[in-house]
Parts: structure tokens; C-alpha cells; sequence
């Protein structure tokens, strides 16, 4: 019976080859923007989820633009349940152009990149970072971007901290999982921190984040409170907070462009399902002395509304799987493009899984009303429509 009913359906659906056509075309782009804009989503989030429940961010109470004094750190090392302890400034620098955005941070090499096991570096070139105080780590795809290369010089003109610095590059690391954000650019604190004495003695000798590292993650609320209390009614209070938590507030700054991406990918499912149901229900009214026929050969009317439900099914399959097969390339294209604004970009397991079942959806519901009609019909009325 199955077996029938899917070659009914095939024949059905090509009965009418440019409305199929036309259908399936509407699916395939309906599908593919669900899955782009859910990936847009997903991007917006990979920082967060990437972060590690193992490490803290603490930072000045008031806001990010405040540093701490650097000799905190020594204080948050004897906390309990601290492992690791680096930190880092925020740099802001351009890259001959304004619009050649990517994130620099000036940090601590020893001790910072053991907090970060994700970002892969070639031994000898960590070596070489650690060892030039003038030198730079970049990640894979920032070097790829602007055709960086081991050994070349780098200058980036300075905006909070102003004047050119000029950097060396002496490692590149990948990224240990797909979400690693390979777009990052790191340098030598002591670099920084040298020169801004020089010129700007009072703003010296400070962090913008320390990033603790911690032996249990479930003790990660503790140890942030721990923390924040050892510097409780100080000149600079602190706020501790896991990596996740600290990644999500800048995405709550946006969150209102989020909720708009997310509606507009439903409300294309919801546009595509009307447009479905329309094609469904037309092939249905057309076939109505058809399924009249049916019912007059013993066929029961529960027969009658699989077969519309299966080529509505069949309709829904094929449109889908051509948006999920287009998605891949959409995603890798726009990525390139837009690797500076999303770091990462992929298409995540759930959002293939959502695209499956917006298409099912889309396909069960577009049936609901046509096949309800055409297992209701009678045989008198449904062969009097021929006539």
C-alpha cells in the first residue's frame, strides 16, 4: 500500500510540472534562509558557546572601560580553588584601514595561553612568541585574511593607546574545535605597558580582565564570590563571572537584532506554509471526481487523504533537501565574506535539525485541510464534478 501510495504521489506532484517546479523552488529558498538566518543566530551566540566552564573573567564592578591595578592579580592567585591567573587589555588598533576590524588583546603569553587549551600553536613558534617582546600571535584565519606570513612586521595604529606599534609575527594558531574563533590577534602586555608608562604613567600597571582559571567548574559561583569579596568596598570593586556569562552580556546589548532575525526566520516558514497549502489545495479541488472514483472502487477515504498527504510529504522532502544541500555552501561563501563580523560561522548540527522539521512541518500542515476535504467528499458530489 505504501508502495502505491508514494508512486501516486509522484505522478500527482508531476502532473502539473511548473507549479511543482515552482513550489519546490519556494521551498528550497525558504529553507535555505531559515537555515541561514538560524546560523546567523548561532554565530551571534559562538563565543558564549565556546567559552569554558573552567575559566572566570573579573573585571572592574562599574564597567569594562575602567582597569584594575595589575597587583590584584598576586591576591586573586591565593583564593581557593584558583588554578591559573593571566589578564589582558583590550588594544582597538587599525589596520591601515578603519574598516580592517579584528580583536587584539594584549596579554601575558606564559601564563595566559595554558588557560586557553583550544588555540594550537606549533611549539617553536610559541617559543618565539614567548621570547619576543615585540611579537605577535594571530589565529589562522586573521592570517589567511590579509596574507600574513611567520616573520613579517605588522604595524597597527593605536586609538585608545595612540601612536603606531609595530609587532612581529611570530606564531599562528588554529583552533583545536570548529568554534574556536581563529580571527583573534594577541601581543605582549609588558610591550603595552612599557610604553604607556612612558607616556601615560598614571594609566600603567593595569588590566582590563583577568581570566582565572579554576579546578572545578561547579565551584565557579564560589570562587567568584571569593574573589570579588577580597577587593569588596576598594577604590576598584571587581565582578567575577564565568566566561559564559561575561560573553553573553555583550549579546545582550544586541539581543533586540537577535529576537528580529529569529522572527523573520519563522515568519518565512510560516509564508512558505501558506503558499504550500494554496498548491496543495488547488491539485486537491482538481481531483475531486478523481478521489470520488476511489471511494467508488473501495478505496477508503483514509486512503484518499495519505495519498495528498504524501505528495504534499513528498513536495515538502524534496524542496527541504535542496535548501539543506545549498545551505553548506551559502554558509561557507557568506563566512568568507563576513569572517571579520563573524568569527565563526558554521552550520551547527541543531540548525539542520530545525530545517528537517520546518520542511515536515511545513508538508503535514499544508495537507491538513486539503486531505480533510477530499476524505469527506461523497462519491454522488465528487462525480458529479466531472461531469
Amino acid at each position: 500500500m505504501l508502495g502505491f501510495l508514494a508512486r501516486m504521489a509522484l505522478k500527482n506532484a508531476l502532473r502539473h510540472r511548473l507549479r511543482a517546479l515552482l513550489t519546490l523552488a519556494g521551498l528550497t529558498i525558504a529553507v535555505l534562509a531559515f537555515g541561514l538566518l538560524s546560523t546567523v543566530v548561532s554565530a551571534w551566540y559562538a563565543g558564549a558557546d565556546a567559552a569554558s566552564d573552567k575559566r572566570l573573567i573579573t573585571r572592574n564592578a562599574i564597567s569594562l572601560v575602567f582597569a584594575l591595578p595589575i597587583a590584584y592579580g598576586e591576591r586573586i592567585r591565593t583564593v581557593d580553588g584558583v588554578r591559573g591567573l593571566s589578564w589582558a587589555n583590550w588594544f582597538g588598533g587599525i589596520y591601515i584601514e578603519e574598516k580592517n576590524f579584528f580583536p587584539q588583546f594584549a596579554i601575558d603569553p606564559a601564563s595566559y595561553l595554558p588557560l586557553y587549551p583550544e588555540f594550537v600553536v606549533d611549539p617553536a613558534q610559541q617559543a618565539a612568541f614567548v621570547r619576543d617582546r615585540q611579537g605577535c600571535l594571530v589565529g589562522r584565519k586573521l592570517a589567511e585574511r590579509y596574507g600574513w606570513k611567520v616573520g613579517d612586521t605588522i604595524a597597527l595604529k593605536g586609538t585608545i593607546f595612540p601612536g603606531t606599534w609595530t609587532f612581529v609575527l611570530r606564531g599562528i594558531y588554529r583552533g583545536r574545535q570548529a568554534s574556536t574563533d581563529e580571527n583573534q590577534f594577541f601581543f605582549h602586555w609588558h610591550y603595552l605597558n612599557e610604553r604607556v608608562k612612558q607616556i601615560y604613567p598614571r594609566r600603567g600597571d593595569s588590566a582590563g580582565v583577568f581570566v582565572v582559571g579554576i579546578e572545578d567548574g561547579g565551584e565557579a559561583a564560589l570562587v567568584s564570590e571569593r574573589i570579588d569579596a577580597l577587593f569588596r568596598n576598594s577604590l576598584a570593586e571587581t565582578l567575577t563571572e564565568t566566561e559564559k556569562a561575561f560573553q553573553l552580556g555583550f549579546v545582550a546589548m544586541t539581543e533586540a537584532i537577535v529576537i528580529a532575525i529569529r522572527l523573520v526566520s519563522y515568519v518565512v516558514i510560516l509564508i512558505i506554509m501558506a503558499v504550500m497549502a494554496n498548491t496543495m489545495a488547488m491539485a486537491a479541488r482538481e481531483r475531486t471526481a478523481e478521489y470520488a472514483t476511489l471511494k467508488a472502487l473501495g478505496f477508503a477515504p483514509a486512503t484518499v487523504g495519505l495519498l495528498i498527504a504524501f505528495e504534499s510529504l513528498l513536495l515538502a522532502a524534496l524542496g527541504g533537501a535542496l535548501g539543506m544541500l545549498l545551505t553548506w555552501p551559502a554558509v561557507r561563501a557568506i563566512g568568507q565574506a563576513l569572517d571579520n563580523v563573524f568569527p565563526v560561522f558554521n552550520v551547527a548540527p541543531a540548525t539542520v535539525a530545525a530545517q528537517a522539521l520546518a520542511a515536515l512541518a511545513v508538508g503535514l500542515v499544508a495537507a491538513l485541510a486539503p486531505a480533510w476535504r477530499a476524505m469527506r467528499v461523497k462519491v454522488v458530489d465528487g462525480l458529479r464534478a466531472r461531469a
